[in-house]
């Protein structure tokens, strides 16, 4: 009996939560379907009278005029400046974060890079600034992709350490002693091994950069490297906005992040229960 409660109350808490992430986003999506009348009408329609996927269509039209002529070049500035952010900083914090965690004495480093990345942002705004400004890299995908490799490195090198450590080290001892080196031993016999846990902080790192506003809206002029954050901004900066036009970029912009999370969903939840059993 005592089991059977512990179970109810086990799913109950489950479709709580459930209900929470999800309720808001329903409501996204049946604001991008209604139609003005409905959204401004008192007492509130919750279910609309008409459904209307016109939004939908002129933000994935290329024809002149419609907002999908910023809205997919958003998009696409997104995307390169996420998948590229994240490769860059994924493939510098693998050596560096097992470099942490087999060789002692470099903790200092560590928290180093983990005090740089608590300091506010708005501390690197000026440096920053001028440091793209003397490469000429302001307004483009390498200068954001270069800023997002500040905030997002730290972060993974810091959960790819604590990752290497749960790992044992007798099979990189043995391939050592066999001859193998740094390299060949990270590449072969550690990464492996930390597969599940790479997965889940390249998803981590890439929501990151997804989801960055404060430097791209400093750091990008015009719709040639702003990215989705800033551009989703730019729609609600006019004195008559369109609540449903927002809310369908909305549901737009988190399918890529839903596809990914999907794709990446054995090695998230691999990586997350790793990390959670160490000790």
């Amino acid at each position: 009996m005592k089991r059977n409660i512990h179970t109810v109350l086990r799913y109950a808490a489950a479709l709580f939560i459930a209900l929470t992430i999800l309720a808001p986003m329903a409501w996204l999506f049946l604001m991008s379907v209604s139609s003005t009348a409905d959204l401004t009408r008192i007492p509130l329609r919750w279910l609309p009278q008409h459904w209307d996927f016109s939004r939908y269509v002129s933000l994935l039209s290329l024809a002149p005029g419609q907002p999908g002529q910023l809205f997919l070049k958003a998009l696409l500035n997104s995307l390169l400046v996420a998948c590229g952010a994240t490769a860059v900083s994924l493939l510098l914090a693998v050596p560096a974060a097992f470099s942490f965690s087999r060789y002692r004495g470099r903790d200092g480093w560590l928290f180093t890079c983990l005090a740089i990345y608590m300091v506010p942002p708005v501390a690197f705004v000026l440096p920053l600034y001028f440091v793209l400004q003397q490469l000429n890299l302001l307004n483009t995908h390498i200068g954001l992709i270069l800023v997002y490799c500040s905030l997002i490195l730290p972060f993974l090198t810091w959960m790819l350490k604590n990752q290497f450590d749960t790992l044992p080290q007798d099979i990189e001892q043995a391939a050592r002693l066999d001859g193998l080196r740094f390299w060949q031993v990270l590449l072969r016999i550690t990464l492996p091994l930390a597969k599940p846990v790479l997965g889940a902080s390249a998803l981590f790192g890439w929501l990151m950069a997804w989801d960055e506003f404060f430097y791209a809206l400093l750091y990008t002029s015009n719709i040639t490297a702003q990215t989705l954050p800033v551009t989703i901004a730019g729609f609600t900066a006019g004195r008559a906005t369109d609540d449903g036009l927002i809310a369908a970029v909305g549901i737009l912009a988190s399918l890529p992040p839903l596809l990914i999370a999907i794709w990446l969903q054995k090695s998230l939840v691999s990586g997350l229960a790793s990390g959670g059993s160490k000790g």
